[in-house]
């Protein structure tokens, strides 16, 4: 202070014309501080140099106090009078309060930026489980609710808080030791003077608690006498803001000019001349040292008073002077008519008044030597910039700080809290990040689940549900994947979910495809036998024309099946259930008309019947047209009304989409089923009554066997359909279509082939008539109608 105020005294361009005084007050404990204080402001009984100087009867500001409780309590008196009050180290974000504290400045940040700027440290490291402790007045209360605050806004998580003074009684102490001894937590944030951190660490010190990160205010993060605790070397590695480092010119040889003659009166300079020069000064009893002679200097002498290497809160003092001095200076040069106050008017610089200052010091706006803008906003707090930094080496005589990071509030608040990169040596003197955490973090696929009674921080990780992921690091909610995607094995990702239909390409599809086409080329085969051996009695016997028709409907049954292979469409919808329904019928309806030739034929037998005049080719051929119409009719309705159509069906298989010919019209479906189980009971019923006709004329057993087969296909058909899921419910289709094609071509044509290939003696008019005369008769009748 008394060298920034020779500094100005010396400056022409500062208060030109003008000298600074000032009066040094001394005192310790509340109540002197208190006395001091009112005597500033009644005014001041002596002044220390009447050379040209004008007499004030009251201070024109008041430097101090470095500590936030002492200064509320004078800056509350004083502040009635409107005396400034500027303080280069009183923190406590209360005193920005200016109802309470109306002439109160800083030339330090407010605590309240400190202690945000501390959450955003234990965030950016991701220590989200911290424990916090203070000291018991206004500075560590206020201190550590602001940071507390702070902290849950950046989710993180205090486990404790405990609170004690270096003067308190002894089991507050224990309690804060035991708080941090049996607590999972491995960051500490200690909101506390140097006093307290010295007399926490030392206790936990002599119980063996080690392994702690610590997070240092700036009361203590920097200070010398942490090198006298016991517990020094538990706070390496400790990080802390502390206002900028700073330079100021011409200091360390003001400060070597120091002689105990300049301030007689001083406990402070006697004690630390005699402790450098290890002598005694005039006056001190103390027999175990040699008197000083008188000549000793502190040129030559290197000590902490002397070093200024680490100048910090030093730079506050200095700005608290030159704000001061520009207030003054903006005072003693106004110029008349342009003035602050009424009508223009300006202070009378002869009788100052505090109050007039104070208007200035609100007002000042100037940058120092260093290139440091000073100004203040309506609260009296500068803008917040401090310095990250990192205790690296503590021992009992050194400590050596580094600065790792910085934090300007000036800056937008993504930019704020900036690392420099430089290593940092971690609690402990570890090199790897501590980890402080309730809970592990929940990975992606797992979503957060607060544990009941705990912490926000403390939560279990719960997989997401299904048909949900999380792609975010502890995350609290998982998100639905869209209609047509589905979580991947992580549950991180949305993939599209596999679409399934019988494909060609795949084993099932490839084997129904090669029964299909064995089926159509057998049943070409025998078409073609029958057609080579068409003249031959067996196939006269068997009513050529309709065996040759059920042969080119039965080939269409097998190839209709491959309608329902391959990836479903508008056109392969419609035609598969449609074509299938068709051909099924065509192919009954040749059975049924070969079945009711049979009958008719021997009911001709008998005496006097008639009845093959009414069932001859043409009425053969009327009635398989008549019932293949209706059932044509039966498909042309169901697909104007609603006709089948490609589907995506999504609730078989939740990881995946079947693609399937939807029915459109279950009614449809089911009456062109139905259409084909009547005509086929029919058959079975009519071949059930020819079923004892004489062996060597067995077509009617053929067709009742076949007609067995059919309906054993199909009534376990049902059952198998409704059940099958996806892709299968199309393969029993096929199946059943394939199976019934089989069963009616080999009954009812193979043994036919046998005979015509393998047994052509048994091809014989002779040996199909017998020796029946109705058998006789009977084929007469038949040949000569199908003829």
């Amino acid at each position: 202070m008394i060298f920034a105020i020779e500094e100005i005294n010396q400056n022409p361009a500062i208060l030109p014309n003008h000298t600074m005084g000032y009066k040094i007050y001394n005192s310790c404990g509340m109540s002197n501080l208190i006395r001091s204080a009112l005597d500033l402001a009644n005014g001041q009984r002596e002044i220390i140099d009447e050379r040209n100087c004008t007499k004030a009867d009251t201070a024109q500001a008041v430097l101090g106090h470095s500590g936030s409780a002492p200064t509320m309590g004078f800056a509350r008196i004083i502040g009635r009078f409107q005396i400034p009050v500027i303080s280069h180290f009183a923190t406590c974000a209360c005193l920005s309060n200016r109802e309470e504290f109306p002439s109160f400045f800083r030339t330090i940040p407010s605590d309240l930026h400190q202690s945000r700027a501390l959450a955003k440290l234990v965030k950016h490291f991701s220590w989200t489980w911290v424990g916090a402790i203070s000291n018991k007045n206004e500075y560590g209360i206020n201190g550590i609710a602001t940071f507390i605050q702070a902290a849950q806004e950046e989710g993180v998580c205090v486990e404790y808080y405990q609170a004690f003074e270096q003067t308190g009684p002894l089991h507050e102490l224990t309690k804060v030791v035991e708080s941090v001894k049996y607590s999972t937590s491995k960051v500490i944030v200690a909101f506390m003077s140097h006093r307290e951190i010295n007399v926490l660490v030392t206790e936990l010190y002599k119980q063996n608690v080690t392994g702690l990160q610590w997070i240092g205010s700036d009361a203590w993060i920097t200070d010398d006498s942490l090198t006298d605790s016991e517990g020094h070397s538990l706070l390496v590695g400790s990080l802390g803001f502390t206002v900028s480092k700073a330079k100021i010119p011409g200091l360390e040889e003001h400060l070597r000019q120091l002689h105990p003659s300049q301030f007689p009166d001083s406990q402070f300079v006697r004690d630390f001349w005699e402790d450098v020069f290890d002598c005694t000064l005039n006056g001190t009893v103390n027999t175990q040292r040699k008197p000083c002679s008188g000549f000793e200097s502190l040129q030559t002498v290197e000590s902490y008073f002397t070093d200024v290497s680490e100048l910090r809160f030093t730079n506050n003092v200095y700005k608290s002077v030159y704000t001061v001095a520009h207030a003054l200076h903006s005072l003693v040069m106004c110029e008349e008519g342009r003035g602050p106050f009424y009508n223009g008017s300006c202070a009378d610089t002869g009788n100052i008044q505090p109050w007039q200052v104070l208007h200035y010091l609100q007002n000042v706006n100037f940058t120092t030597n260093q290139e440091e803008r000073v100004t203040f906003d309506q609260n009296g707090d500068l803008p917040a910039r401090y310095e990250l930094v990192n205790l690296r080496h503590v021992t009992s005589k050194t400590m050596h700080v580094a600065t790792v990071g910085v934090f300007d509030s000036t800056l937008p608040r993504e930019r704020q809290f900036i690392m420099n990169g430089m290593k940092i040596v971690w609690g402990g003197g570890s090199h790897t990040v501590p980890v402080s955490v309730c809970s592990e973090s929940c990975p992606p696929g797992k979503h957060k689940v607060l544990q009941k009674s705990k912490h926000i921080c403390c939560y279990d990780c719960i997989p997401c549900a299904e048909g949900e992921i999380n792609n975010i690091t502890d995350s609290i909610e998982c998100f639905k994947c869209p209609i047509d995607y589905w979580p991947n094995t992580r549950g991180d990702t949305c993939i599209l979910k596999e679409i399934e239909f019988l494909s060609y390409a795949e084993i099932m599809g490839i084997i129904l495809t090669f029964f299909c086409l064995m089926g159509a080329i057998v049943t070409t085969v025998i078409a073609s036998v029958f057609f080579h051996f068409r003249e031959t009695p067996i196939v006269r016997a068997n009513n050529s024309e309709l065996s040759f028709l059920l042969l080119f409907s039965l080939t269409l049954c097998f190839l209709c099946s491959l309608t329902f292979i391959g990836r479903p469409t508008e056109w392969s919808c419609m035609l598969r259930h449609t074509a299938f329904g068709i051909t099924f019928v065509l192919c009954i309806s040749c059975v049924l008309g070969k079945t009711i030739v049979v009958l008719m034929a021997f009911r001709a037998t008998l005496p006097g019947s008639n009845v093959m005049k009414w069932f001859g080719p043409a009425q053969q051929r009327l009635s398989v047209l008549a019932f293949t119409l209706i059932q044509v009719l039966i498909c042309i309705l169901w697909l104007t009304i609603n006709p089948p159509f490609p589907f995506k069906n999504m609730n078989h298989y939740k990881e995946k989409i079947i693609l399937e010919c939807a029915l459109g019209s279950p009614v449809g479906f089911w009456a062109v089923l139905g259409y084909i189980g009547l005509l086929a009971v029919l058959c079975f019923v009519l071949a059930f009554l020819a079923r004892k006709l004489p062996d060597n004329f067995n077509e009617a057993k053929f067709i009742t066997f076949s007609m067995l087969i059919f309906w054993a296909v199909w009534i376990a058909f049902i059952p198998a359909y409704v059940s099958s899921p996806g892709k299968f419910t199309v393969a029993v289709e096929i199946f059943a279509i394939i199976a019934s094609s089989y069963g009616l071509l080999l009954c009812i044509f193979m043994p036919k082939c046998y005979v015509i290939l393998l047994r052509p003696e048994q091809n014989t008019k002779r040996h199909i008539m017998g020796k029946s005369k109705d058998i006789q008769y009977a084929v007469k009748v038949l040949c000569i109608t199908l003829s």
